[in-house]
């Protein structure tokens, strides 16, 4: 009996999501590749709180039969997309193949455990693992950005298509910050230094807590952290002066004072590396343990509110302004009285 499916549960952001749902009393299963951090994740929990099943989410075939061994007995009520990959690397030097496997698990990973989602469940909650640079991209991870903007048109198609058929199988999208995850150490990099999360970084638990919140309010979209708000509303207004800014400092600001060659020889893009699962990384820099996490559809009216009201006020201020130069402007009258 499975209550939730993670896919990528088995460390950084889905690990922190499994300790969640597994915390609220919810049966897990988990789908990753790394078999021992599977086995590894059972033995953290109760007996019998963790299922588990080996699959590259990329591969459709492969995660459909993982999914059929956990959800035989009963459907689950809540569905969460998390695997990712990604490389730290200009894009005229990131190879072909290495480009495609990103899109293959972060993007096509997600299309993929919706598809499987949609085809067990009627109600419920599915939840799209995001990121603020699927509003505002940077270089140096040209695949991975691709992959969340393309996760943004996808799950707003197919929301609106449930909204439709299932109006009781709500879908979310869950848009992080830079997090204090093994991305850092496990990613190709292709850098003179090891990478590290841009600051400000977030503890996973934040992420976590804001998948939560998404579940518990069915909420069409959750904005994670004062890092992401500023990504979202100032590439609206100012797309032109950020890119002008990230062409300067936007893969610097990506890199650690360690040598690249301080970072371990193997990645995870092609296989899991043979590590054991967690969810923190080893950033060593302020990490905040909470973060303003906020219903995207109200942000968006707090904005736009304001903008509305800062153009009526200026408004104001330029017809009053105007009345009052053109009271000056005219010509002095003597009274009829004292002619």
């Amino acid at each position: 009996m499975t209550d939730a499916i993670v896919l990528g549960g088995t460390a950084g952001v889905g690990r922190a999501v499994v300790d969640a749902l597994v915390a609220r009393g919810m049966t897990v299963g988990v789908i990753a590749r790394g078999g021992d951090r599977l086995d590894g994740l059972r033995r953290a929990h109760p007996q019998g709180r963790i299922k588990t099943a080996s699959a590259d989410v990329g591969d459709a075939e492969a995660l459909t039969d993982a999914v059929a061994t956990l959800v035989a007995d009963r459907a689950p009520v809540v569905w969460v997309n998390c695997a990712m990959s990604t490389a730290f690397c200009k894009f005229a030097d990131l190879p072909v193949a290495d480009f495609d496997k990103i899109i293959r698990t972060t993007f096509l990973g997600q299309v993929n455990g919706t598809r499987l989602a949609l085809a067990h469940m009627q109600h419920g909650n599915i939840v799209h693992v995001g990121s603020g640079l699927a509003y505002r991209p940077v270089p140096g991870q040209a695949a991975y950005v691709a992959a969340k903007h393309a996760i943004n048109g996808f799950a707003g198609a197919v929301r609106s298509e449930l909204m439709q058929d299932r109006p009781d199988l709500h879908l979310s999208l869950v848009q992080l910050p830079a997090m204090d995850t093994p991305q850092f150490e496990w990613a190709r990099n292709n850098l003179d230094m090891k990478p590290q999360p841009a600051p400000p970084v977030y503890h996973p638990d934040v992420a976590a807590r804001a998948v939560l919140k998404a579940i518990d309010g069915n909420l069409r979209e959750v904005l994670v952290g004062t890092s992401v708000l500023k990504l979202v509303f100032g590439d609206m207004l100012l797309p032109g002066y950020i890119d002008r800014r990230l062409s300067r400092n936007g893969i610097e600001m990506q890199k650690s004072d360690q040598p690249a060659w301080a970072a371990p020889d193997a990645d995870n893009l092609h296989a899991p590396v043979a590590r054991p699962g967690s969810a923190t990384g080893d950033f060593d820099g302020d990490v905040a343990p909470t973060a303003l996490t906020v219903d995207a559809d109200r942000a968006r009216k707090v904005i736009a509110g304001g903008i509305v009201a800062a153009a009526f006020g200026l408004g104001a201020l330029v017809a009053t302004t105007a009345a009052r130069r053109r009271q000056t402007s005219l010509p002095h009258r003597v009274p009829r009285r004292l002619r």
